[in-house]
């Protein structure tokens, strides 16, 4: 008897043994229907044992003869495919490749005539499905080819009990709506398409695992094995949700107009700053040895390695401006004169509210407060240099401190919460930027939603195993040889003598 007969005998009773499977009731099923009995019944269907996965218990026979026919029929089915595969895959490519050498052979059909007319060949792939749906073929692996993931702290974040909420602050610093607000405004950029190779990864895990990599500041090979990832697609995942956060929230990072700068304003004059629009200042991100850059462009006054930010928030921690890249090396005045905010503030087109007199017929519409480690401008005040001075300039600096500690605060909330850019870290330079910023869109989605910070995270742990503040990164600076044309420094006279008459 040759191939194809042997398999038209064997056909029957493979769909016999996959009518009968599917006819019986799974164990889910047995589970729902015995499930209204008493408690007593449920216990018995959850310890009832089941088989490996894709396979359901056939019940309590248990039988030697069920286990040898499901065999068979396994076997059965399987033979059918393989004989599919050999007969027809390999027959067809051979006398097609022979019809195509041959002359005259137009009109002849190149398949051979005992695979065109044997439905049993066909219906082989079919039946091997089929086998595997009604639970007589288990489930198998992937191929080499579909790498499985693994479980770990994505698993974690995917429980949900009276813990969730906590587990999210101390792995995401955040809430659980925090956080699929962001998964849902995230969402239309970070579809993937799905691949023959692997299952992509869902937009919330993409999300979590870079949350989780800024707010740990683990490292790639490290965080991705906790989410059962690759380092590859851990880095992907970061730089999709950084490109992600910079489109879905545009504007969440921006200088302050209309009633939103009054605010800003009505803010800081509470203070003693009356037009003030912000405080500004740098703070250093640690890195190792940048290997695509000349490493010693970045080496710090402290003599280490690191990239300036120069962020300028409100009286609310917000950030308002960020401009980051520059090398450790470079002076904060330099910094801000190559940034954009020197550029706008040049021509008038940040600070444009309506004129405040001061005394001495001084007139502002705008200024952010600074320390001295910059030279005064018309929209840029300092205090008062040295530390023996008169009365009023005590006074305006006391002021003045107390007013412009907001941004070391934000410093340390936003360094706190994401810990990456607490250490030194290893980063690709050219990269650090987008991701920095990326980081200060999270810090105001925070600050809007009422997110709250814990004390704790301002603490770190010395050598010794003791506690000790957080390093902000802030450097403090040789002031400039120009502090200040003498009109750049009137708006800081005229801010002294009102504060004198109040």
């Amino acid at each position: 008897m040759g191939v194809v007969a042997q398999l038209d005998s064997a056909v029957p009773r493979v769909h016999g043994h996959i009518h009968a499977r599917c006819s019986q009731p799974s164990g889910r099923q047995r589970k729902r229907q015995d499930g209204g009995s008493g408690g007593r019944d449920r216990a018995a269907a959850v310890e009832e044992p089941t088989g490996p996965r894709g396979v359901e218990d056939s019940g309590a026979t248990g039988s030697g003869s069920a286990e040898s026919d499901r065999a068979a029929a396994v076997e059965e089915a399987t033979a059918l495919c393989h004989a599919f595969r050999v007969t027809f895959m390999r027959g067809v490519a051979v006398q097609w490749r022979r019809a195509e050498l041959e002359e005259g052979s137009s009109g002849r059909h190149p398949w051979p005539r005992e695979v065109v007319n044997n439905v049993t060949l066909w219906d082989g792939p079919l039946l091997l499905a089929n086998t595997i749906v009604a639970g007589i073929l288990p489930h198998q692996p992937p191929r080499w080819w579909m790498k499985r993931r693994t479980g770990g702290t994505s698993e974690d974040l995917c429980v949900r009990d009276d813990a969730t909420e906590e587990y999210f602050h101390d792995k995401l610093r955040m809430s659980t709506s925090v956080f699929y607000g962001i998964v849902a405004a995230l969402l239309p950029y970070l579809q993937r398409q799905i691949t023959p190779f692997r299952q992509p990864l869902q937009p919330d895990r993409i999300v979590a695992y870079a949350l989780y990599r800024w707010a740990s500041g683990e490292t790639y090979d490290s965080g991705t094995s906790n989410f059962g990832i690759g380092r590859a697609s851990g880095i992907a995942a970061v730089e999709d949700v950084t490109r992600a956060l910079h489109r879905a929230y545009p504007d969440k990072i921006k200088m302050p107009t209309g009633r939103r700068r009054k605010q800003v304003m009505d803010a800081f004059e509470r203070k003693g700053f009356p037009r003030c629009m912000g405080a500004i200042d740098c703070t250093h991100l640690y890195v190792d040895k940048p290997a695509n850059a000349p490493a010693e462009n970045f080496c710090d006054r402290h003599r280490q390695f690191s990239v300036v930010a120069q962020v300028v928030v409100d009286m609310d921690m917000r950030i308002l401006d960020v401009f980051v890249g520059y090398p450790g090396s470079v002076h904060d005045s330099r910094v801000l004169r190559n940034s954009s905010l020197y550029r706008r503030a040049q021509v008038g087109v940040i600070f444009d509210a309506d004129p405040l007199v001061l005394p001495g017929g001084v007139s502002t519409r705008g200024y952010v407060l600074a320390d001295n480690g910059y030279g005064a401008l018309a929209w840029l005040v300092i205090p008062y240099p040295g530390q023996h001075v008169p009365p009023d300039e005590t006074r305006f600096n006391d002021k003045y401190k107390a007013a412009r500690s907001v941004v070391e605060r934000a410093f340390g909330r936003l360094k706190g919460m994401w810990r990456l850019y607490l250490r030194t870290h290893k980063t690709n330079v050219d990269t650090l930027p987008q991701q920095f910023m990326a980081v200060c869109i999270l810090h105001n989605i925070f600050i809007d939603a009422g997110v709250e910070f814990d004390e704790q995270l301002l603490m770190d742990v010395d050598d010794d195993g003791n506690p000790v503040p957080i390093d902000i990164g802030l450097i403090s600076r040789i002031p400039p040889m120009n502090m200040g044309s003498p009109a750049a420094l009137a708006v800081r006279t005229a801010l002294k003598e009102r504060m004198a008459l109040e």
